[in-house]
């Protein structure tokens, strides 16, 4: 089984958010079978920046389910969205 490399747009609930708090909480809660590639930040609009998570996960079913459970549930998270999803060969 390989591995695959998926992208997620983290939108926070406002400009006000800490980014780092909820980066902090991404890094010590990620699911078991998952690991952080990178982290970084985009800029969307009137100070509102979205976190750009990309995270590796084994190829299977429900892989990244665990991931967009987590990140949803954290404090200040407003949405997720998958942007992008490739097999690491």
């Amino acid at each position: 089984m390989g591995e695959v490399l998926t992208t997620m747009k983290i939108m926070p609930d406002s400009p006000e958010i800490d980014l780092e708090a909820i980066k902090s909480t991404i890094e010590s809660s990620m699911p078991e079978g998952a690991r952080i590639h990178e982290i970084t930040e985009e800029p969307i609009a009137f100070g509102l920046v979205a976190i750009i998570l990309n995270f590796i996960t084994e190829d299977g079913e429900g892989g990244s389910e665990p991931v967009e459970e987590m990140v949803s549930n954290i404090d200040g998270v407003a949405s997720i969205e998958i942007t992008g999803v490739g097999r690491l060969m």
